[in-house]
């Protein structure tokens, strides 16, 4: 797994590739607590490039989701599809995050 953060004025983008998975997710949450810590409000998690996510995966950004709403923020998805968008649809989380599968 790997990813990268870009911030530009109030926006914020995760890029995230490869897996997300119980291995790789805690890689990535010092980067989510970053960017909760930080109050960012416009977050867009582009996983256009992600090929696999599990419940770990899931739960560190459904944990970003309810840690930036707190705080009066929003995040999106972007770029859903394949594996991962079948698993946010088996869910239903592709009517909690907002932004469109494949965007």
């Amino acid at each position: 797994m790997g990813h990268a953060r870009t911030d530009n004025g109030d926006q914020t983008t995760l890029s995230i590739d490869g897996t997300l998975d119980a291995l790789s997710a805690p890689e990535l949450r010092p980067t989510l607590d970053a960017v909760v810590a930080e109050e960012r409000k416009s977050i867009t998690v582009d996983v256009s490039n992600l090929r696999l996510i599990d419940s770990s995966g899931v739960g560190a950004l459904v944990s970003l989701l309810k840690r930036v709403r707190a705080h009066g923020g929003e995040v999106r998805i972007t770029g859903l599809k394949d594996q991962p968008l079948a698993i946010f649809k088996l869910l239903q989380l592709d009517r909690v995050f907002p932004g469109r599968p494949g965007s």
